[in-house]
């Protein structure tokens, strides 16, 4: 499996051609799917390990806005993709542009996490805890950029940049189910150390791959040509779409209804028990794998206005879903529902801004796209953990639950104002690929 010229096709070209035979494809398809599966498992934030660090830190009489806090500055590394991405695109190391990279950051997040899992921890040592965690993230957040980067170069020269997110995602999503049941056990008798232990098995796996399955000439790209990836890259920035998509997907991903508040919210007051909302991690997983399946088959069938609107519609169906959450009854068809629901519409916009990024660049552009959306995430976590705690204060839990999800909800459909921005810049681009 060799990786294609970077220079082969623009986004613009790729758009002309109708999607490949699955055959021509298929091999891509699962590198990406196992790699994305694996960080599903061992990505710190929301892995195997993300509740047993929040049951952890509750262990140690945390407050739910020091928890969130905690959450969010654990997610910095998200929002650096950026950088990660244009030292992939223009830092070659060992020789190798994407290769040598994925070795490197699967080493030492196996390491940490390794080490983690054999060292005990201070009770209450939670600055030592982020500064051990930041480490894997890093990696498994640089190993992201390498992937999108390869995602993006294939997925356009064969237009096939949705179906190729939908296997993506759908793996990462199979691991979330995994992780989540597995995950909520692990937090449930306090067992952090295995999940430690089962992350860094598997980004040694990673490791093996990455080594062997990866195919990557040796990067010969003379000055001139970095320089003319560099205007690329300037005139992309410049451009009316890739800002309208960025403003959007800032929009779009504010959400202080976080997965931290839920699972405080859950185990707290309503009492569903840390392994149960394992559970309902894994049913949300369920959901999401059922909607990269189908907007695998169908994401061609449908205009790229229509799909704006429904990622507008069915982001703010996900965070209402949760209104009607009260018992074990409501959890599990809201978690399967609301899975479904957010999964289609992060895809819908994740297609449309891999669409629209110069390939060359690949790892620079999308990453940046990618990093606003996770600074958007990341500051919301922690406002909104800040909001839940000062509203169980104020008033009844179920109030301040209330109005974050309401919250949310109001910041999706604010989406609605980038619209007409979105059309205009649709109606000077090329079709998008035709539908196989």
């Amino acid at each position: 499996m060799s990786l294609i010229n970077p220079y082969a096709a623009t986004p613009l070209e790729a758009d002309r051609k109708p999607a490949a035979d699955w055959r021509s494809w298929w091999p891509l398809g699962l590198l990406f799917g196992a790699m994305y599966f694996v960080q599903g498992i061992a990505e710190p934030t929301e892995g195997l390990i993300a509740q047993p660090v929040i049951a952890l830190l509750q262990s140690w009489q945390q407050t739910p806005g020091q928890i969130t806090a905690f959450a969010a500055l654990l997610a910095i590394p998200w929002s650096l993709k950026p950088l990660y991405g244009l030292l992939t695109d223009f830092v070659p190391l060992a020789g190798y542009r994407r290769k040598s990279y994925l070795v490197l950051f699967s080493a030492l997040a196996a390491v940490t996490l390794g080490g983690l899992s054999v060292v005990a921890l201070p009770a209450g040592s939670r600055g030592l805890l982020l500064a051990l965690l930041l480490v894997p993230t890093v990696s498994v957040a640089f190993c992201d950029v390498v992937i999108d980067a390869l995602m993006v170069e294939r997925g356009q020269q064969l237009g096939i940049t949705g179906k190729l997110q939908a296997i993506q995602w759908g793996s990462m999503y199979a691991a979330t189910l995994l992780a989540g049941s597995l995950g909520g056990r692990l937090s449930q008798h306090g067992l952090a150390a295995s999940g430690y232990l089962i992350c860094a098995v598997l980004l040694g796996l990673t490791l093996i791959v990455a080594m062997f399955a990866v195919r990557e000439p040796r990067d010969r790209t003379r000055r001139a040509e970095w320089r003319q990836g560099g205007r690329e890259l300037w005139l992309a920035g410049r451009g009316r779409g890739m800002a309208v998509i960025a403003g959007f997907l800032f929009l779009w991903s504010f959400n202080p209804f976080s997965n931290a508040v839920l699972q405080l919210y859950a185990t707290g007051p309503l009492q569903l028990g840390r392994d149960f909302y394992g559970d309902m991690v894994s049913l949300s997983a369920a959901g999401s794998i059922a909607a990269c399946v189908t907007y695998g088959l169908f994401c061609r069938r449908l205009s790229r206005l229509a799909l704006v609107h429904a990622a507008i519609v069915l982001g703010i169906a996900s965070n209402l879903s949760y209104l009607f959450l009260a018992d074990r009854t409501s959890a599990v068809w809201i978690s399967v529902l609301s899975g479904f629901f957010y999964m289609t519409a992060t895809l819908i916009q994740f297609d449309l801004a891999a669409q629209l990024c110069p390939a060359r660049v690949a790892g620079t552009a999308f990453a940046l796209l990618m990093a606003l959306s996770n600074l958007s995430t990341l500051v919301s976590t922690s406002m909104g953990g800040t909001w839940f705690e000062a509203g169980q204060t104020a008033a009844a839990a179920r109030g301040a639950f209330e109005a974050l999800i309401f919250t949310g909800a109001a910041f999706t459909a604010g989406c609605w104002l980038l619209v007409p921005l979105l059309r205009r810049a649709f109606s000077s681009a090329p079709p998008a690929p035709a539908t196989s």
